[in-house]
């Protein structure tokens, strides 16, 4: 572990910077095409302004709130994200072990390096955790299936359906490193070994994979003829799939843009989220994964109306950082960042964050109120 004093998430990155070999830092940190979306998905939170609150009794401030069937300390889960062992040998293990010391839910990737039953165990040894299975529509039923049954009998209260992966985006970065999955690393939800996953390009892996004739009218009835999970739509950014989750009877959907990966030039997530609120309607759960990176963000996407946000890459470099202390730093510092802001803006629980406490800059001057 490096000597350096680490306080903030940007801290973090820099010193799994300093850890990780060029080919994987471009991995996990590059989106597609020109890299619009994921720089985007951080700074556009910047134009949202705190509306402090004084004198207002703070003492009891109570950051929790419940999500999934399970309450979590804070309005924060980490991500189902890919690949964790080629941060650090113990990937998905280090980080549900984290998630549970810190009190939140996990998801696991489909393209997570120990399985599901694994990674549940790990995190249940450690303390009472909620976990989530990440999964792609596959030509191969038969996989997905037992994908789906290997998830409920180990423990998964939901299945967050990635939707907006038909094919890869245009990845430079992967193409000019020729990536591989290192030599070693298996993906044992896949059923795939290390020597079959290095035949093969992440691209070409992918294809061969995951099908794109997926549909509304297709997946979602299948999914629910196979389990009695939760069924979550992940990768929305449109008032308009939002409604279809909602006439497919979805239980909630994940505001996603694949951390910037898939299709460069959408939407911050963050501007994303309050049209996909407002055709929520209060019927069917709004989350939001993309860019957070300080306490203030999570804040922020409270107030405009997601109950829920999720972390990808800092827990990434927080496992190249120092594994599952650095998992469990990263998540501290979120914690401590958003309590401070919470009270520091006059709410004494999750449920009186609102749009009252933002406004937003304006070109002409004055901050507009939300």
């Amino acid at each position: 572990m490096s000597t350096e004093v680490v306080l903030s998430i940007e801290d973090i990155q820099n010193e799994a910077t300093k850890k990780l070999p060029r080919f994987k830092r471009e991995f996990f940190n590059s989106g597609s095409t020109a890299q619009v979306t994921v720089h985007e998905n951080s700074t556009a939170f910047a134009k949202y302004r705190l509306r402090p609150r004084v004198l207002k009794d703070v003492s009891k401030a109570d950051t929790s709130t419940s999500i999934l069937g399970g309450k979590i300390s804070f309005p924060l889960c980490v991500s189902p994200a890919g690949l964790q062992a080629m941060a650090h040998p113990d990937g998905e293990l280090a980080t549900s072990r984290a998630c549970a010391k810190r009190k939140i839910h996990m998801g696991v990737s489909s393209f997570a390096n120990y399985s599901v039953e694994e990674i549940i165990k790990a995190g249940n040894d450690t303390g009472p955790i909620t976990h989530v299975m990440q999964l792609y529509t596959m030509k191969d039923r038969g996989l997905q299936t037992r994908i789906i049954k290997r998830a409920e009998a180990a423990g998964c209260v939901a299945i967050f359906l990635t939707a907006d992966s038909p094919v890869l985006g245009v990845r430079y970065n992967e193409w000019r490193n020729d990536f591989r999955t290192p030599d070693g690393l298996a993906f044992p939800m896949l059923e795939r070994t290390s020597e079959m996953i290095m035949a093969q390009t992440h691209d070409d892996g992918f294809l061969s994979l995951t099908s794109d004739s997926h549909s509304w009218a297709d997946d979602i009835p299948w999914l629910r003829s196979q389990t009695k999970m939760e069924i979550w739509i992940k990768g929305v950014l449109t008032a308009e799939d939002v409604l279809l989750a909602r006439e497919y009877g979805c239980d909630g959907v994940v505001v996603s843009n694949h951390g910037g990966r898939q299709l460069d030039g959408t939407p911050a997530t963050i501007d994303a989220l309050p049209e996909c609120v407002a055709a929520a309607e209060g019927k069917i759960r709004i989350q939001v994964d993309g860019g957070i990176r300080t306490g203030q963000d999570i804040f922020k996407a409270i107030a405009l109306g997601a109950e829920c946000c999720w972390i990808g890459r800092p827990a990434i470099w927080a496992l190249a950082y120092d594994g599952q202390k650095g998992v469990k730093k990263a998540l501290d510092i979120l914690y401590d960042e958003f309590r401070r802001c919470m009270m520091l803006t006059g709410c004494k629980n999750v449920s009186e964050i609102s749009k009252a406490s933002l406004g937003i800059v304006r070109a002409d001057g004055p901050l507009a109120r939300l």
